[in-house]
This record gives C-alpha cells, structure tokens and sequence, in this order.
C-alpha cells in the first residue's frame, strides 16, 4: 500500500499518532526493495519520513605489479577456504548456523589456509549466505532443480573472489603529506594501500554515506571494489503535491514515451532493436559450430550485450529523472506478467519480445526517482492504448497497431499510439494524487474528531485487520473509478463505528 493509504488507515483506527511507532508499524506491514534496499529510519523535522536507500558502488583499484599479485593470491586462497568449509559442512551435516559452523570448521579453516581471523570469519558468513540463497531459489524455483537429483546443493567457488568488512578488512584513510585518499586493505600478507578513481561516483562519498561489506573483483586485468552504500533519501511516496505529473510507457518500437501534461518525448528503440538482432545472428554462427572456442565467444558475446544494454537503461531513466524537476510523480504501466504474452506473437519476432528489458529500465528509473526526490508508481496497463485522453472514448478499433497511429471514432482525435498511452497514464496519475489528496484530508478531519467520538475507541487487532482489508479495496495502487475511494473508507468507519 502506499504510504498515504497507511497513514490514514491507521489514523481512523486512532492510533495514537506517535512517529515512533508508527515507522516501526509500517516498517513491518510494507516492504520494500527489489534492486535496492529501503528501510524505515526516522522521521525529519518537517514530519516526514525519511528512508534508507543503498546502492553499489564499483570503484577502481591501481594496486602495483606487487600488490596486485598479493590481492590475486588473496582472492584465491579465499575461494578455497570458501569450497573447504562448504564441503565441511556437507559432509558432517553441520546445522546452518553460524555458531555450530563456526565451532566445526574456524580452526580447521585457519590453520589449513592461513587466514586472519576476520577474514575466516567472513569465509563462514559467504558460505552460510550462498547456501542459504540456494535452499531459498530451491524453495520459491522448484521446477528449475527437478534434473538434480540432490536433495541439498552445495556450492563449490570456483571464481576467485573476497569479501571485505568495512573498518575491519578495508577502510578509508587519507595521507597526511599529499591530503590524498586510499583505500586499505587487508591482504594474507599485511595491509597495503592502493589508490582508486571515483569518477561518477562521488555520491558515494557524501555525509551520512555508510559503507557496507564490499566485493574485490578482477576483471580483464582490472580491480575494482564494489561497496554497498547506504544513505537517507525522503520519502516522497507520502506526498500529495507533485510539481509535475509524467505518464511514461515503455516499448519496443520507442523504449519510452513521456508526456507531462504539455511535450511529449519519444526514445526511439530502433538501434536498440538493430543491435540485439546483430548479436542474436552473431550467436546463431557461433553455436553452429560447436566449438570449445565458439563457446568461450559466446559467453563473451553475451556479457557485452548485457553490459551495453545496462548501459542503454541508465542512460535513459538518468535522463528522465534530469530532464524533469524534482516533487515529479512517474506513471508507469504495470507490466507484471508480460511475458506470458509472447504466444501471441510469430515467432520470428518472439526474441525481440523476449529480451525485453523493460523491467530493468522500471527498477533504475525507481531508484533515481527517490535520490531525486521524486516517485514513480505503476498503474493499471489496460485499455491505455485504445482509450480517448481527451472524450474518454474506448474502442478497440481506436488504434491501429500497423500504422501506429490512434484514431478516435467518437471525437475524432488523432495521434500516435504510444503518445495516447503516455496521455492516459498521466491522466491516471492525476486521479492517483486527487485520492492521495481525498486520504490526507480525510485522516486529518479524523485527527480532529471530538473525544467522545472516534478518539475513545481503543485499537484492536481485528479492527486493524478489518480497516486494512478495507484500504486494500480502495488504494491498491492501481487507479480505478473514484467511487471505490468512498466505498472502502464508509466500510472502515462503519467498522470503527460499530
């Protein structure tokens, strides 16, 4: 639910309005998070919340020839131990926990590899969570684990790698003489201090930047660290007053389509749709021949289609989001289940459907959105396409899929299809904030009610239950008619009146 919608409800169960609990109520009923993280933190001095956002940093190492073969000996030794203690604690069964591993491998595991104790400690920590991460996949991905027969999976780290915790295996220090930063960090062979570039990454480096466990990686004769930063953002999903509203749909022809009430902006997806046809032949040549060779090439081919079309993605939500002041809210369609969708087309075409990234463009455009104080929700995506934005007028024959245009056969409006999604998702968005509006207002009329009337009444779990069930019905952060606004809140105030 979003956060105006929980306010409110529990306002109208008169909740006695403490910031306090309130943040740890409604850190336990929403959740948060798919490529980032958010947490409840505190409240601000405007009365707003504020949120904890993290973020990877990838940051690059210069080590000399020296130290970098210690760092690449480090890494080494660390996956060994990583593949030791995994097969520890296969064979004794060894409960995952991280006391019991500890007391059955620790020594073992320092003696044998020679490590500092904290990074023994880390070698623990990285197998229980891997281990962990696969009985998780196992559970929520059974059909993918049906060709093996194990009952219980246990990782083997083959990829050199080291984790790092931060103040304890590496840590910030600046030198006195050239007032220059480097990083320190702890190796089988001491502490050495390398220097790094943090170019476009500066961000990392504000006050009230926290540092996280990083990941030393070597990558094509390159180091880098990768450090989890977490750092406070506002939470702008409690507002109800954006400067601006802006309906974007996403697409294969355009990426993106963006209207905000005046222009519209279209992101052609045309040299996105040439080049993955590129790759796409490029492998079909390659897989042809069936060749150890062919093969390594195609897992480079398909690292860099990757990294090229992460690239695309930042790209254009950064743009997005500076194009567009801050206090903006972004439309997008809720496009959960697109996939299910390509049996319906040839397939010649299925690939182009398929490799599809409109998630990955939905996740960054998120994030950004919140460092820029602004939000993005997602609506309902159906009949955007073929409804009128200025009559209101549906028809399936309104838009014409092999022209790409809309022609509305009531009004007679006459534009691009993609442009009327855009209009429409806009539209939604305003409806949205007009029952934000509706909630805020209501709550504090609530706020304000006299005390032999809603204000004596002691909150109960099942009222919670039933006031939650009711907000439910009517915010579900999908904008529907505004009769389902009134509806669920009469239900929640009969309850409480009862």
């Amino acid at each position: 639910l979003p956060c105006p919608t929980l306010m409110s409800i529990l306002q109208e169960i008169t909740f006695i309005f403490n910031p306090k609990n309130l943040c740890e109520t409604l850190s336990t009923v929403r959740t948060f998070g798919q490529c980032f993280c958010y947490t409840w933190s505190s409240v601000n001095n405007t009365g707003g919340f504020l949120l904890k956002q993290t973020l990877t940093a990838k940051l690059q190492i210069f080590p000399n020839s020296s130290d970098s073969q210690v760092l690449s000996d480090t890494m080494g030794t660390y996956s060994a131990a990583c593949s030791f203690v995994s097969a520890q604690i296969r064979t004794a069964s060894t409960p995952l926990s991280h006391r019991r591993v500890h007391d059955a491998v620790y020594r073992d595991c320092r003696s044998s590899f020679s490590l500092p104790s904290q990074m023994a400690e880390s070698v623990i920590r990285t197998v229980i969570s891997a281990i962990r991460s696969i009985r998780t996949n196992q559970e929520r991905h059974p059909e993918k684990f049906k060709k093996n027969k194990q009952k219980e999976i246990f990782p083997v780290f083959r990829a050199s790698q080291l984790s790092l915790v931060w103040n304890r295996d590496y840590s910030l220090i600046r030198n006195k003489k050239s007032e220059e930063y480097f990083f320190s960090i702890n190796t089988l062979n001491g502490r050495i201090q390398v220097p790094f570039r943090s170019d476009a990454m500066e961000w990392a480096f504000t006050e009230g930047a926290k540092f996280g466990t990083a990941q030393l990686v070597h990558k094509h004769g390159k180091f880098f660290l990768h450090i989890p930063v977490t750092f406070e953002v506002r939470d702008t999903s409690e507002f109800s007053d954006y400067s601006r509203i802006v309906g974007i749909d996403r697409g294969i022809r355009f990426l993106t389509v963006s209207y905000d009430g005046e222009k519209t902006s279209f992101a052609s997806g045309k040299t996105v749709k040439q080049k993955r046809a590129h790759f796409k032949a490029l492998r079909q040549d390659l897989q042809k021949k069936q060749t150890s060779s062919a093969r390594r090439r195609l897992h480079a081919i398909g690292e860099r289609e990757n990294r090229w079309m992460n690239d695309v993605n930042h790209c254009l939500s950064k743009a997005l989001v500076l194009n567009n002041p801050e206090d903006t809210l972004f439309v997008l369609e809720d496009l959960t289940g697109i996939r299910s969708a390509t049996e319906r087309i040839r397939v010649k075409e299925r690939y182009v459907s398929v490799s599809w990234s409109y998630y990955d463009l939905e996740q960054k455009l998120s994030y950004k959105a919140v460092r820029n104080d602004s939000y993005m929700i997602k609506v309902d995506p159906a009949y955007t396409s073929q409804t009128c934005p200025l009559c209101g007028h549906r028809d399936r024959k309104n838009r014409d899929k092999g022209t790409h245009t809309f022609c509305c056969r009531k009004c007679g409006y006459r534009t691009n299809d993609d442009r009327v999604a855009a209009m429409n998702l806009q539209r939604m968005g305003r409806e949205y904030l007009l029952k934000a509006q509706a909630l805020k207002e209501d709550a504090a009329l609530w706020e304000h009610a006299p005390a032999d009337g809603v204000q004596s009444i002691t909150p109960r779990c099942a009222a919670s239950s039933a006031v939650s069930a009711a907000g439910c019905n009517c915010f579900q952060n999908k904008v529907g008619d505004a009769t389902s606004l009134t509806t669920g809140q009469a239900q929640a105030r009969e309850f409480i009146r009862g």
